[in-house]
């Protein structure tokens, strides 16, 4: 499983205001403790406005990458904050993201492909959010037969299939996991990520909802995510996920985790 950590995000106030004092020592510090906590990906949003946002997002991805030994994911709707986050990156960054909305998705996979990247493609076009899983297997194909095109190898494209909130649309959570069975069956190769926690979105008790479909979404077929690391129980429903399906060889990374005492507050 491959975990993108999201805390980097100028969303959040508190990054919002290192972002603004370039305050590197919270950077730094919120992408170790990721790192530590089993993130692959640092996710760096800077959410900043346009005229300032590539600046400050080539800074973020600077001080990731001093602080930590792990790729960024350069997150932003923003083409010129994201090839300014390319250009910064020292490693092989994952673009978050793409989409087949017009116009959009060539200029995302030609910087991508420019830069030796990878990419998140977002299953959403012209028509707008998709309701259903073949709708979203549809716009992925888009996606996929495009990127491939350009080029790229299908272990570089993520495909997003937008987890949507059950709060506001109960049947959202079943059309989320049939498209990921849908888009690893008629895509074989690439991956399937998300946002983890949109479907939890109005809803009380999230962490159990979140921790909850990331195992039902493994189960599918989504192997990464882009979730907060620090969220020990979520990590510990993942660590067991790739377990009983077959996926931690000799099941050494729970035994491990076990050892090192990562899982004992959730299997009491």
């Amino acid at each position: 499983m491959i975990i993108v950590g999201e805390r980097i995000n100028g969303t959040r106030t508190r990054v919002r205001e290192a972002v603004t004092a370039r305050d590197a020592d919270f950077v730094a510090e919120e992408a170790r403790r990721q790192a530590e906590a089993g993130a692959d990906y640092i996710d760096v949003n800077a959410g900043t406005n346009p005229e300032r946002e590539p600046e400050d997002l080539a800074w973020l991805v600077g001080i990731v990458q001093q602080s930590v030994e792990k790729p960024v994911c350069i997150d932003s709707p923003n083409v010129e904050a994201l090839e300014a986050g390319l250009k910064a990156s020292t490693g092989r960054a994952l673009v978050n993201s793409t989409s087949a909305e017009g116009g959009r998705m060539e200029a995302v996979l030609e910087l991508v492909e420019r830069h030796g990247a990878r990419v998140v493609g977002l299953t959403l076009d012209d028509s707008g959010l998709p309701k259903t899983a073949q709708q979203r297997i549809e716009i992925a194909q888009k996606l996929v037969g495009r990127a491939e095109e350009m080029g790229l190898k299908r272990d570089d494209i993520f495909i997003d299939p937008l987890a949507r909130a059950v709060a506001v649309e109960n049947e959202q959570g079943a059309e989320f996991l049939d498209s990921v069975a849908g888009i690893r069956g008629a895509l074989p190769g690439v991956h399937v990520i998300c946002g983890l926690s949109n479907i939890s979105f109005q809803m009380p008790s999230r962490r159990l909802l979140n921790r909850t479909f990331i195992a039902m979404a493994m189960a599918r077929g989504m192997d990464a995510a882009i979730v907060d690391p620090l969220d020990g129980g979520l990590m510990a429903a993942v660590c067991a996920g790739a377990v009983l399906l077959g996926q931690d060889e000799m099941c050494m990374e729970y035994i491990q985790a076990h050892r090192a005492g990562r899982l004992a507050e959730w299997s009491a």
